[in-house]
């Protein structure tokens, strides 16, 4: 896009688009992007007041409330919803009635009948509706992309493509680390939601670049799950989801999500020609149509237009849906996500669940653009289990003056439980480490932390005895143990890792002075 355009912004317009941002934990990490794209930010909602403090302070003057009616009534073009993820379709009908565009962050909706209302609302409206489905807009998706669209790599053999997060604290914190109030609950739908319903961050990139459209899911259930998660059973959160999807191609994506213990963002794609990898941030490329052809790291570029890209969230993809949203506004170009892509990206991942808990059954995906597919699906309401956020983690009667600590007690102690696991597990293995000053640090720091992490645990241990059979009293117990209770909370604690801090220096020391023997016994290069 030329530079000479910029005088009036990015797309050479005039027009301004006035945007109410609902929802205003996630939303207001799109804030800063707006006014790079026509958009001026005049209204916000959230019911959490907190929230709604934050955002007047970077938008004086705007409308800012609790009440969605009233912000739905107000003076403005566009929505850029980022409310609860199992209501987002409800919600985006709502802005659709109220006569505002819709950019909805993802997923697009939480059942297949809340899907066709969706994509019937939107046909009805005339509005503009886009999903905001950030991660294929990386400078190494988009490169893939244009190289895939000019033929590089052929036809789409087989895809790995994976989002394994996990965000455990999210359970009992707000996207802003703020403690989830009451207390003595959860968050609304992260500490329940399935992770296939929360798949397009993985299959998103995998439709974009290949051009390729879901068909068919399965998936089996992954029957174990980390500690401390509300819902006790496998098909809730924090376990494994991997599917398999039979793209319209006839080739085969691998999405897998999840909460484990290793967060990966691993991309994999084998095309008839050419194949590519995204491993630790770095793209590399097997080109030549064999298992054996030369493979290289080449470094993607975007255009001109990735200066600002580079300067928001998500490798620049918060940008790039902001992008698609106001071109598709203002210059009548439909997005990569309308309602129709939304609900192939959206679909698989409520299919791949409902195959999960019925032993691998396989789910043909329905095509939305059809009447006659949506038919099919009107009525189902078929949804995952949910945890009871409203009864909370403590029974009946239980007294909320203590309760109320809940939140903030367990966010605190999955930060040290899980700090403390990492410092005894390396220090377990330090001898084989090839940097163990690092575990010195790691036990430094668990030093420096040990007080505040005695008092923590000994806060949830109250509580958890004073409701032994509730929920709550089992993250608790499921947390601590992580921690080793029967060493953090004997009175020799912190003399323990004092000298375990010593060893791990003369590890360290040992391992310095060998790398320097053997940097002065390397054979000089010659003059």
């Amino acid at each position: 896009m030329a530079r000479s355009r910029r005088g009036n912004g990015i797309f050479g317009s005039k027009r301004r688009i006035r945007l109410g941002l609902w929802g205003l934990g996630r939303g207001m990490s799109f804030y800063k992007t707006c006014a790079f794209l026509n958009f001026d930010v005049v209204a916000g909602c959230d019911y959490n007041e907190h929230m709604r403090k934050r955002f007047l302070e970077s938008c004086p003057g705007a409308l800012a409330t609790d009440d969605a009616d009233k912000f739905l009534a107000a003076d403005f073009d566009a929505v850029l919803l980022a409310t609860y993820c199992p209501s987002h379709a409800e919600d985006a009908i709502r802005c659709l009635r109220a006569g505002k565009h819709v950019l909805s962050e993802v997923t697009a909706f939480h059942t297949m009948a809340e899907g066709v209302r969706l994509v019937e609302e939107v046909e009805k409206s005339g509005l503009v509706y886009q999903m905001a489905e950030n991660y294929p807009w990386t400078a190494a998706n988009m490169y893939l992309a244009e190289k895939w669209k000019a033929g590089l790599f052929g036809e789409l053999m087989y895809a790995e493509y994976e989002y394994v997060h996990e965000c455990r604290k999210l359970v009992y914190t707000y996207i802003d680390g703020v403690p989830v109030r009451p207390g003595y609950t959860v968050h609304n739908w992260r500490s329940w939601l399935n992770f296939h319903y929360y798949n397009t961050h993985s299959l998103g990139p995998v439709m974009i670049i290949t051009g390729a459209r879901p068909v068919r899911v399965v998936s089996l259930l992954g029957k174990l799950h980390l500690a401390g998660y509300p819902l006790d059973r496998p098909d809730g959160m924090g376990g494994i989801g991997p599917s398999l999807i039979e793209m319209d191609n006839g080739g085969l994506m691998r999405n897998l999500m999840g909460s484990t213990t290793n967060d990966t963002n691993i991309r994999r794609l084998w095309g008839t020609r050419g194949a590519a990898e995204i491993i630790d941030g770095k793209l590399r490329l097997r080109l030549g149509a064999a298992g054996e052809a030369p493979k290289l790291e080449v470094a993607p570029r975007w255009n001109e237009l990735g200066e600002y890209a580079a300067k928001t969230g998500h490798g620049g993809g918060d940008f790039w849906v902001l992008y698609w949203f106001a071109r598709e506004i203002l210059e009548g170009k439909r997005g990569p996500f309308d309602v129709y892509a939304s609900a192939d990206c959206t679909i698989p991942g409520i299919l791949a669940y409902r195959s999960s808990v019925e032993n691998g059954r396989p789910y043909e995906i329905p095509d939305f653009r059809k009447k006659a597919e949506r038919d099919k699906w009107r009525n189902d309401t078929a949804a995952c289990p949910r945890f009871d956020v409203g009864k909370g983690c403590f029974p009946p009667g239980a007294d909320k003056s203590k309760t109320e600590r809940f939140t903030a007690i367990m966010k605190d102690l999955i930060r040290h439980a899980t700090a403390y696991r990492a410092a005894m597990d390396w220090a377990s293995v330090a001898e084989d480490v090839l940097e163990p000053r690092k575990v010195v640090e790691m036990m430094d720091r668990l030093i420096a932390a040990s007080p505040e992490m005695v008092a923590t645990m000994k806060a949830a241990r109250e509580l958890a005895d004073a409701w032994p059979d509730s929920v709550g009293a089992r993250v608790i117990r499921e947390m601590m143990a992580l921690a080793d209770p029967e060493i953090t909370l004997d009175a020799g604690f912190e003399k323990r890792l004092k000298k375990e801090r010593a060893r791990l220096v003369r590890i360290a020391e040992r391992a310095e002075k060998k790398r320097a023997a053997d940097r002065s016994e390397a054979p000089k290069a010659k003059a």
